[in-house]
């Protein structure tokens, strides 16, 4: 029997990527192809319902004439093609979203057709196809209410601010933490490994720049060790990022250790063509009031977010969300 050459499994490797990335191309322009039909019927029912008055007896005609006369294909029940309906009249006068919703799957457009609001349904088209979102994932960021806490963002130091300037579209001011199932009383060690058993969930709620580097890591300053609670990379700000875990209210005095922080993995740590590390301070609760006191002359690059283990009240989210946008509105002017 012939040895076969030495760079066999490389050829294999790269067979198995061609079959991959066809199945992928075949199922994306699948895809593509449904969700365009989905529109033409769309548009045909919707505008016969304006210029010949169809109604949901004719609607429901349709539906029972493809079963009838194609009992294999599965899909255009009367309740789907009014949905189509909706889906042509929502996207009609929309040209720009058209490339985001062609590339996601019924499922997809079907949870983002139930928002009301056109910035809304476009945030949530964006991420789903940037960060390539399951329909499970997209519908969790739908009840967390994604969107409203995106417009929200951490607090952060002017440094911060100076340093990066586009930090605010990379961190929020409230992470919801439903997914960890731990009870309102827990220890930061709870905490911690939680996060640490749920990474891809919180990877998730965090933002698909943020790439784990580890847990506990390890600083050593002089003859001392130090120890961060959960390091990460963001890929768009190209910097590390410190979190530091607080189960209890924000104190000011958190600050110190944090800067100390950031001052040791900017000189030992951060590669020369990195940016200047950022830290984190994620905490159960805080004053808005105490923290903009705290952080207006902190000289690092720190924001303060806020956790929460349930579901977010999405009234109560929208409420602040106004007020803090009626606030701006007020320095503006």
């Amino acid at each position: 029997m012939n040895k076969p050459p030495a760079n066999t499994e490389q050829t294999f490797n790269e067979l198995l990527q061609h079959i991959q990335q066809a199945r992928h191309k075949i199922f994306t322009q699948a895809n593509t192809t449904l969700i365009e039909l989905y529109w033409l019927v769309g548009r045909t029912i919707s505008h016969k319902v304006q210029s010949e008055a169809w109604g949901k007896g004719v609607v429901s005609e349709l539906a029972r004439y493809i079963a009838q006369h194609a009992p294999d294909i599965k899909g255009f029940s009367d309740k789907n093609l009014w949905r189509m309906k909706q889906f042509y009249e929502i996207y009609q006068a929309d040209e720009k979203l058209a490339t985001l919703w062609r590339e996601l799957s019924w499922s997809h457009n079907r949870l983002i057709m139930t928002l009301k609001a056109r910035e809304a349904r476009a945030f949530y088209l964006n991420l789903a196809v940037q960060e390539r979102l399951s329909v499970r994932d997209l519908e969790r960021q739908i009840n967390t209410a994604y969107f409203e806490r995106s417009k929200m963002s951490a607090k952060l130091s002017p440094v911060a601010r100076e340093l990066h300037p586009t930090i605010e579209q990379s961190f929020k001011d409230q992470y919801i933490l439903e997914f960890l199932g731990l009870p309102e009383t827990h220890s930061e060690n709870d905490l911690q490994r939680a996060l640490i058993q749920h990474m891809k969930a919180f990877i998730l709620e965090l933002g698909s720049d943020f790439i784990f580097v580890g847990e506990q890591f390890r600083l050593q300053v002089g003859n001392q060790d130090f120890y961060i609670d959960l390091l990460f990379f963001h890929r768009g700000l190209a910097a590390l990022v410190a979190f530091e875990l607080k189960i209890g209210k924000f104190s000011p005095e958190h600050m110190g250790q944090l800067s100390f922080y950031l001052e040791a993995l900017d000189r030992d740590v951060k590669k020369p063509h990195e940016n200047p590390s950022i830290g984190v301070l994620l905490c159960h609760d805080k004053d808005d009031e105490v923290v903009e006191y705290a952080l207006s002359r902190h000289l690092s690059p720190t924001l303060i977010a806020q956790y929460q283990l349930q579901l977010p009240d999405k009234a109560l989210i929208q409420a602040k969300l106004h007020e803090l946008l009626a606030q701006e509105w007020e320095r503006d002017k």
